[in-house]
Formats: structure tokens, C-alpha cells, sequence
């Protein structure tokens, strides 16, 4: 059945008012799930129903998801290995090495300066390899190290980038084909999706996928169903427990 959202809520000590919470954001499309089904559902300024909305760094979920999947398939042997058994990377470069575990836990030690203001920056860098005659593998081949590998978790979309390439390369196949026939297909998405891609036809894997706020949903879903949907193990119960802890 469907629910209203409360007209105030408490934040940090204060009442604030929803509605003018939502505008404020700039909400575009709110959904509320219980149970896995749909109590609320409002679509705001440009929003609607159809509407494929860029992820951003939701995509790193993704991409997590498809890399348990790929282990569970045996595409990728261990995270115990390092990540460059299967990425091409410079010698000395910050993925030289390092292990798969170590670049899903955010602690690969590779830099990164997320400065937008600095078009030096390693988020800048990022942002040039997306353009024309860029590469997202090269700039992650060529990934600066800056503290040893597990010491530090910071977080860094240039880990998620690589992981990106870990999959391409472990599996044989884009990460858009391997994601369609191993998420979007078993959580029955309702909509045409896509991936914004590089010069090179390599997917943005830190937060290039589009989906619908509907479809969207359903990897929530399926994380706190344990990674099962519809009697099916999607993704392996042992790594969602895994990555939210």
C-alpha cells in the first residue's frame, strides 16, 4: 500500500521540513521500498518514470557485485592475487602488485587529489581520459603510488576504474555484456540501461551507468535480500556480507 512521506524529520538536532528538503536537493525521483515492493514513488523537476539517471559513484556498487560474481564463476582465481595479473600496468605504477582484495577495500595506495578546482588533480586526470582520445586503462595503468598497499583506506574512483578493467580483462567480455546477462537480466530491470564509455569503448566503471530510479532500486533490493532474488544466488551471500561490514 502506498505511504506518505512525514511532513518534518530530525536531523543532527533540528526539524526540517520535507518538502522543503526536497527542493532545496534538487530531488528528481524518490522512491521508498519495504519489503521489496514500491510504497512511494514521485517523480520532481525533470523527473519521470523513464527517466535514466547517471549513477555516479553508485556505479561502484556495480562493479563490486559483478567482480563477486566473477570470482564466484572462477573469471578471477582469488583477491588474494594482485590485480595486475590481469591489468596491463606500468612497472612501478600504483597497481603494480597489488592485491585484488587491497583495491576493493579502497586501500591500494594509488593517489588521489579529487580537487575539481585543480586541473591537475587526479580527478581532473580522470576527467581528461574520458575525453576524446583518452583511455581510462591507460590512466589507470599509469596510476601514481603514493602510500604502501593496504596501510591506508582512502576513498579513490581510480580503485573502481581498475576493478573495471579486472573485470574486462578476467572475463573476456565489456563490462556492459557481462553486467547484462549476470544482474540486469536475473533482477528483471525494467528499462534499457547504459554505460558512458571512453574514446577507447571502455565502460566508466566509477560512475558511468544509467539506469531508472525503479532500477536503480533493485540492487538495494538485492543487497539486503543477501544477494538472492527470486530463488537465485545473484550474487554470492559471503561477499555482500563482505562488503557491508
Amino acid at each position: 500500500s502506498r505511504v506518505e512521506l512525514p511532513t518534518t524529520f530530525d536531523f543532527a538536532g533540528t526539524v526540517v521540513d520535507t518538502e522543503r528538503f526536497l527542493d532545496v536537493t534538487d530531488t528528481a525521483a524518490l522512491l521508498v521500498l519495504r519489503d521489496g515492493a514500491v510504497v512511494h514513488e514521485q517523480y520532481r523537476l525533470t523527473g519521470d518514470r523513464g527517466v535514466q539517471w547517471i549513477s555516479w559513484s553508485v556505479a561502484k556498487s556495480f562493479v563490486s557485485a559483478l567482480v563477486g560474481i566473477a570470482v564466484s564463476q572462477g573469471h578471477i582465481r582469488s583477491i588474494d592475487e594482485p590485480i595486475s595479473a590481469y591489468v596491463q600496468v606500468e612497472p612501478g605504477s600504483a597497481y603494480d602488485g597489488v592485491s585484488i582484495k587491497d583495491v576493493l577495500q579502497m586501500s591500494s595506495g594509488a593517489r588521489w587529489h579529487e580537487d575539481y578546482s585543480d586541473r591537475t588533480s587526479d580527478v581532473a586526470r580522470l576527467g581528461a581520459a574520458m575525453a576524446p582520445g583518452g583511455s581510462l586503462d591507460r590512466f589507470v595503468a599509469t596510476a601514481v603510488p603514493e602510500s604502501p598497499a593496504g596501510t591506508v583506506c582512502q576513498y579513490n574512483s581510480t580503485d573502481t576504474q581498475a576493478l573495471g578493467s579486472l573485470l574486462v580483462n578476467a572475463t573476456g567480455r565489456s563490462i556492459t555484456d557481462y553486467m547484462q546477462e549476470h544482474l540486469y537480466e536475473p533482477l528483471g530491470m525494467e528499462s534499457d540501461g547504459y554505460w558512458l564509455l571512453d574514446a577507447t569503448g571502455r565502460e566508466m566503471a566509477f560512475g558511468g551507468v544509467n539506469l531508472t530510479a525503479r532500477d536503480f532500486a533493485k540492487l538495494g533490493e538485492l543487497y539486503r535480500r543477501g544477494g538472492e532474488w527470486n530463488g537465485r544466488q545473484v550474487v554470492p551471500a559471503d561477499w555482500v556480507t563482505a562488503s557491508i561490514v
